[in-house]
């Protein structure tokens, strides 16, 4: 195994260079998603605001689909469906294909609060561009097609 000088001090090497690379892009996009997430619409919270953003992109499906497109259980998934309906952003109707199941929907109000939410974190992430030097912009805009193809469902 290969050491690495940080600091004047020998440290052990990661196994290969991916392995750095990938623990400081972990690092990175973490903390930047986690400051994204901080800028929530009407303290939604993010498994909330997760589904908003499914039913958004996907459009309306049954909760059994939801709950698994959302990685959480269907007690859970009704919870947080629960929730939004309450607050008025989701609607429920009884699924045609099976009258055992339900389909959930974003309402007006719902389409609204993702629509408002992503374009204050968008401004959010602007604001924090317009601080960075010319090249850093440039490194992120080179960065964008792979960042894009990591980003991927590859199921």
């Amino acid at each position: 195994m290969m050491t690495k000088t940080t600091g004047g001090r020998a440290t052990p090497a990661l196994a290969a260079p991916d392995d750095e690379l990938a623990a400081e892009l972990r690092l990175a996009v973490g903390r930047l998603s986690r400051r994204l997430r901080q800028h929530s619409v009407g303290g939604l919270s993010p498994s909330q605001v997760s589904a908003l953003a499914s039913l958004d992109c996907h459009g309306a499906m049954p909760m059994g689909r939801l709950s698994r497109l959302e990685g959480v259980s269907a007690p859970t998934m009704t919870r947080i469906v629960d929730r939004l309906e309450v607050q008025g952003l989701v609607t429920r109707a009884v699924d045609p294909a099976d009258a055992r199941s339900t389909v959930v929907e974003l309402s007006t109000a719902g389409t609204s609060a993702i629509a408002r939410l992503r374009h204050e974190r968008t401004a959010f992430l602007a604001q924090r561009l317009r601080g960075l030097a010319s090249a850093d912009i440039e490194a992120l805009e080179a960065a964008l097609p792979a960042l894009r193809r990591l980003a991927e469902d590859r199921e």
